[in-house]
């Protein structure tokens, strides 16, 4: 690798499953200069930034960056100092609840810089990039174009020697996307030495790049300046020459798009008036106007974020309005009005089909849904796949598509039922330049051969200038609306991008004109770039703090942290109970004699028993125990009474309710219990003889003298609740990261497992103390359950098994995807064992095989001893530490655990 090369790839290859993302890349990327990746999605520019950054783990070949082996374990954290890598997707580096100057703060502490070089350049970035103004903003409600300007700061904070980009400008307006790369030139002008890597889906960005790679499906097709690739190709811009580069399969048949002339239509189609929308205090759509004509091809351009969804799900029906008037064909829309629904097919943005079905069986289906006639399926789903080209993909799962051919199924399903009005949002976001072509030719021969009004979002200029009339929308209000080559001409403008940014310009202020050249403010070096410690307090701490501010700014989050256990309290100590009490009843009285009336009367002043009215057949006694209606049933024979005047031993007939066995056993004990009682008290009053056995048996309780429920129960839910609330919240914070994206930020860090998952952890540590005083206060002022040992012993073994709670969670996070998993698996894995096998109900010594050996591994175990020994059997920390012990072991398994399936690396 000679001094003039940042990166060196040999025969770099990667697999996602069957699907090849790179296959034997070699390649020698120059250094100090600007470096894009060209190409659609999903041809492997992200996979290769990520092997380069040491994001993604390496499967094959070699990969040396700056002359380090980034897959080499020790050399790539030592590397993490000298890389900026900044992910894929509108601010996905950032953390929304966070301000400005906290995100920047945060990134600061990661990369361990001294306190008063971490507010200089925090101050000097927000400085340069206009973000001065913003500092406190949350990251959440800036504009596209200030999230990517924040995430590159966030990425620069530590000076890196090399900055990657995945796709930085994707949905970000022509203003913003200008401003950022002349932020960018204004860094490398400073800092010439800097190496920066791009992928990016805008040819017109590519075109002022130093160097460009162009890929197709992994494979590195050309390298060269864009000068180069044009001369190399013979074509006039970039976008043509890709598509030269291109296999010849590809580009066969490709040719120019061409717009044949509309002809005017004096019909409406869709009309937006004075149309709103707001979320709560965002407005997302401001007093919106337009109307477009039967026939028509009209483009919505603006950033992500500015509205155009909204917009088109209002006029769809799927979304309700906050104001104004959305109306298809001078109807107004009615989301229950089918008829009208019926006459228009809706394009999503993302692939929003079948992925199991094929493609014939995703048309037959939506075919179904649409209720057309059954002779008609076949012919109309038969004429879709010839007219685009899908023949030979018919029998193919959806999931397997190339991105071209997903969007051309989209779109047929979209027009399955023969609509008059096409709404297409963002359809060819990501899709290669001749497959984009090949869509656009399928839209106008809809709209001139088949009169279909298509109502298209888009990011690409080249597109939205094939729209018969385009509306530019920013901020939710729409900026203005005509021919593109009207509005150049009001500008007086010759390429649509440049009429576009100056209707931004005047919509808001330039951001760039508070930047200042970095030449005038330098980011001074450091003094030397610090070998990062393999263990940093900082970079811990960081994110113990982050997670703070984040819990403490989502209330659903904190809710569920603080109410989730007092509620669940409530259900779980009143709801759980042994005890059995007032158990309804009912007699047939098939005799009706005073003797009988006497036993009934007896039974039924017994506080155990709750007498119903009298059972009349054994129908209804069978009718009524299967209702629930009672839980007992006695049946007194015909001459009870003469049989117990004659001294004779009448039987009576118990029926009682087996369906659960503990309850049916106590019932039983309970009546058996009340008839020798009974026998006796009845010898006494007629013979005056009491009737009682050789010896007495005198039973006393300890601990529980009333032998009440709650006694025992309430202590024995606090192990349950701790540990399902703490060890899902600690769950969730990191498979959070996971889903939104955030987590590259701990793999592209110098941040370790073990500063990463005690840095998580300490939160929610504090939450599950805080729940557990909570807890406590109720027990003793609302459930009046004393506590008769010691608090402190108590409170340690609670300090030790909250510990345990949050190392499960994180156990259970390091081989989850999604936080609806996460749930589940926590619950699962904190409420099955701890009510069958910690011993709540029954003793775990009474446990047999493998609940056995579950009740005693699990801590759940120990610490409800510990807490029954504290509030029952008043014990201290002489009769509970054994309990501590198992407990502090299974922190140190389960901490190992974690730090050793928590991957440092995306796959």
């Amino acid at each position: 690798m000679s001094a003039e090369t940042v990166v060196s790839l040999k025969d770099v290859s990667h697999q996602y499953g069957d699907t090849q993302a790179l296959n034997d890349v070699s390649l020698e990327i120059p250094c100090g200069q600007r470096v894009g990746f060209i190409g659609p999605d999903g041809v492997g520019k992200s996979t290769l930034l990520g092997l380069i950054a040491g994001v993604k783990k390496g499967q094959s070949g070699q990969c040396l960056v700056m002359g380090t082996d980034i897959q080499n374990n020790k050399q790539r954290t030592e590397m993490c100092s000298r890389i900026a890598y900044m992910p894929q997707g509108l601010g996905k580096n950032l953390y929304m609840t966070l301000s400005v100057h906290e995100n920047l703060l945060f990134f600061a502490r990661l990369f361990n810089l001294p306190a008063d070089e971490r507010e200089q350049r925090i101050q000097l970035l927000l400085k340069s990039t206009g973000l001065s103004e913003f500092r406190d903003r949350p990251a959440g409600q800036l504009s596209g174009g200030m999230k990517q300007k924040l995430g590159l700061c966030c990425a620069l904070i530590h000076n890196p020697d090399l900055l990657i980009l995945d796709e930085p400008t994707t949905g970000v307006d022509p203003l913003s996307r200008r401003q950022f790369w002349t932020l960018i030139d204004r860094i490398r002008a400073q800092r010439p030495q800097m190496s920066v890597l791009i992928a990016t889906a805008y040819m017109d960005e590519a075109a002022g790049f130093d160097f460009l790679i162009a890929m197709d499906e992994g494979v590195v097709m050309a390298t060269g300046t864009p000068e180069a690739l044009i001369e190399q190709t013979g074509q006039d811009n970039l976008d043509q020459a890709f598509i030269a580069l291109l296999p010849e399969d590809k580009r066969q048949g490709h040719k120019a798009v061409t717009v044949p002339p509309r002809q005017q239509s004096e019909k409406i189609a869709i009309s937006a008036r004075n149309l709103s929308k707001t979320f709560g205090n965002f407005t997302a759509v401001d007093n919106v106007n337009f109307e477009i004509e039967r026939g028509e091809i009209f483009g919505f351009l603006g950033s992500n974020g500015c509205g155009k969804t909204t917009t088109m799900k209002m006029l769809t029906g799927l979304l309700p309005t906050s104001s104004g008037e959305a109306l298809l064909f001078g109807e107004q829309v009615d989301a229950n009005d089918m008829a009208t629904r019926r006459r228009v097919g809706f394009m999503s943005q993302s692939f929003s089909l079948y992925e199991e079905l094929s493609v014939s069986q995703n048309l037959f289906l939506h075919a179904r849904l649409f209720n057309l006639a059954q002779d008609y399926q076949h012919q109309r789903v038969e004429t879709l796949l010839k007219e685009f080209e899908l023949e030979r993909y018919q029998k193919q799962s959806a999931k397997d598509l190339p991105l071209g051919i997903r969007q051309r199924l989209s779109l047929a399903v979209a027009i399955i039922h023969e609509p008059e009005i096409l709404i297409l949002d963002e359809p060819t976001s990501g899709v290669d330049p001749v497959a984009r072509d090949g869509f656009w030719e399928l839209l106008i021969g809809l709209s001139r051969e088949q009169g279909v009004t298509i109502f298209v979002s888009t990011h690409f200029m080249n597109e939205a200038q094939r729209c018969d009339r385009i509306s530019l929308m920013h901020a939710g209000e729409v900026l203005a609306t005509d021919s593109p080559a009207a509005l150049c001409k009001t500008k007086g403008f010759e390429t649509l991008e440049e009429t576009f940014i100056a209707y931004l310009t005047e919509q808001q202020a330039d951001d760039g004109d508070n930047s200042q050249l970095l030449a005038e403010n330098t980011l001074s070096e450091s003094q030397h770039k610090k070998k990062q410690n393999r263990f940093s307090l900082t970079r811990l701490l960081a994110y113990s703090l982050r997670e703070t501010l984040e819990i403490g700014r989502d209330p659903v989050r904190l809710v569920f942290a603080f109410l989730g256990t007092v509620i669940l309290m409530f259900v779980l100590g009143y709801g759980i109970s042994l005890d059995v009490e007032d158990i309804a009843f009912a007699v047939m009285d098939r005799d009706q004699s005073p003797e009988s009336r006497d036993y009934i009367q007896s039974l039924a002043g017994s506080r155990y028993f709750d007498e119903k009215t009298p059972i009349l057949s054994d129908a209804e006694m069978d009718e009524r125990m299967r209702s629930g209606d009672i839980s007992m049933a006695i049946e007194i024979p015909p001459d009870y009474g003469k049989d117990m005047r004659h001294g004779q031993q009448p039987s009576v007939s118990v029926w009682v309710d087996g369906s659960m066995p503990y309850r049916a056993e106590t019932i039983k004990g309970y009546i058996q219990g009340f008839h020798l009682s009974y026998l006796s008290e009845l010898s006494l009053r007629q013979f005056g003889i009491k009737v009682s056995p050789s010896y007495q048996l005198v039973s006393r309780y300890r601990y529980n003298p009333q032998v009440e429920s709650l006694i025992s129960m309430v202590p024995g839910v606090l192990p349950i609740l701790l540990l399902m609330i703490t060890s899902m919240l600690t769950a969730l914070s990191i498979v959070r990261e996971k889903e939104l994206g955030s987590i590259t930020n701990f793999y592209a860090t110098p941040v370790n497992r073990l500063e990463f998952l005690m840095g998580k952890q300490l939160p929610y540590i504090v939450i599950g103390m805080m729940n557990f005083l909570m807890l406590m206060w109720l027990v003793y002022m609302v459930f009046d359950v004393p506590l008769t040992g010691s608090f402190w012993a108590l409170l340690v073994g609670t300090f030790l098994y909250i510990v345990v709670a949050t190392c499960m969670g994180q156990f259970i996070s390091a081989f989850t995807k999604t936080q609806i998993a996460a749930i589940f698996l926590t619950m699962i894995t904190s409420i099955v064992p701890c009510v069958n096998y910690a011993g709540l109900i029954n003793p775990i010594n009474s446990l047999e095989g493998a609940g056995y050996v579950v009740g005693h591994i699990y801590p759940a175990s120990y610490y409800l001893l510990i807490c029954r020994g504290a509030f029952t059997k008043g014990l201290g920390f002489d009769e509970l530490n054994a309990f501590y012990w198992p407990m502090a072991l299974a922190i140190v398994v389960l901490m190992c655990l974690s730090w050793l399936l928590l991957k440092k690396q995306d796959k």
